[in-house]
């Protein structure tokens, strides 16, 4: 992670702000290699602002020298002065979650069957969907049925998931499909509606992580299931803040500019800007988003590098 590698002052600065108001909390962390290509923290901060009482937020250092995080160890002390800090930033932090629903092969963990009693919160590989389904079924039919109707939409043929309980107390993501009384195991389903089924429990789940990251969340969707996709990402962020990585023009075109962010390769290293909305007034009288990027309007698409002097 370190940009052209370990020399001079090299490190990695992380600094997280979260907002409710009137507080504010942060987390920060300095870290610099060791020997053998290891990290360590140089420091590790937590802080803490109640903007309705003071003008400058309290700071307390957790410690440097150490290779993993003291936030854990912090926070297990108890619920004062900088424990309670550290819990509170904890909570936050283990509220982002990554998801990725690309392995959709014969072993994926999506296709096997889990523990019925890990249905807490959808693991971000999905293997303990059909559990997470099973819980939401039976807390939260409305949601389930809101699901299940998601998914007709871009699978017509699909009529209901068939979730139950072995005498091992597992189970296993299966379903039935219309005008038909057979039960199909998951890997009857083709990678994209799969997929689709992944993102849609993710997204209309009823209290889902503070912060959903996803990667190429388009891959293997039919273009008709990116446009619902989209709807969903865009109501999800009435609850989550949510970012999406994608390549996709059709996915793109259902989004506005002030949502973008572009990604490039500047000198070896990777650069986020936001594009000038004042500057493509004109070209988005005419031309969509995706128009654009193909355009190469909006910047974000491969270029040569200049070769490195000896």
């Amino acid at each position: 992670m370190i940009h052209d590698g370990v020399k001079g002052t090299a490190r990695i600065r992380l600094r997280l702000e979260a907002t409710a108001d009137p507080h504010d909390n942060a987390y920060e962390a300095i870290l610099v290699p060791a020997a053998h290509g290891q990290l360590f923290f140089k420091n590790e901060t937590v802080e803490f602002h109640d903007t309705s009482r003071f003008t400058k937020p309290w700071s307390e250092s957790l410690g440097r020298g150490h290779r993993e995080s003291l936030l854990p160890q912090i926070a297990a002390e108890g619920p004062r002065g900088g424990s309670g800090v550290a819990g509170h930033t904890l909570r936050i932090l283990r509220g982002c979650r990554v998801y990725h629903f690309h392995d959709t092969t014969p072993n994926a963990p999506v296709k096997q069957a889990g523990y019925t009693s890990d249905s807490e919160t959808l693991h971000p590989d999905a293997r303990n969907l059909a559990a997470f389904l099973l819980r939401l079924r039976e807390d939260h039919p409305a949601v389930y049925q809101k699901i299940v109707r998601t998914v007709r939409s871009v699978a017509p043929f699909f009529r209901d998931f068939v979730l139950s309980e072995d005498t091992q107390e597992r189970v296993r993501l299966r379903w039935k499909q219309t005008d038909s009384d057979t039960v199909f195991p998951a890997g009857a389903l083709s990678d994209g509606a799969l997929r689709f089924i992944c993102l849609t429990t993710l997204l209309l789940q009823p209290d889902p992580p503070a912060l959903l990251v996803l990667d190429e969340p388009e891959l293997g969707l039919h273009p008709f299931a990116i446009t619902i996709l989209a709807d969903m990402l865009r109501s999800a962020t009435a609850r989550s803040q949510v970012l999406a990585a994608t390549q996709s023009v059709t996915l793109l075109d259902q989004f506005d500019v002030n949502e973008l962010v572009v990604a490039e390769r500047v000198d070896g290293s990777t650069q986020l800007r936001r594009p000038d909305p004042e500057t493509l007034t004109a070209w988005l009288e005419a031309y969509s988003l995706g128009d654009l990027w193909l355009k190469n309007l909006l910047g974000g698409r491969p270029a040569p590098e200049p070769e490195q002097q000896d």
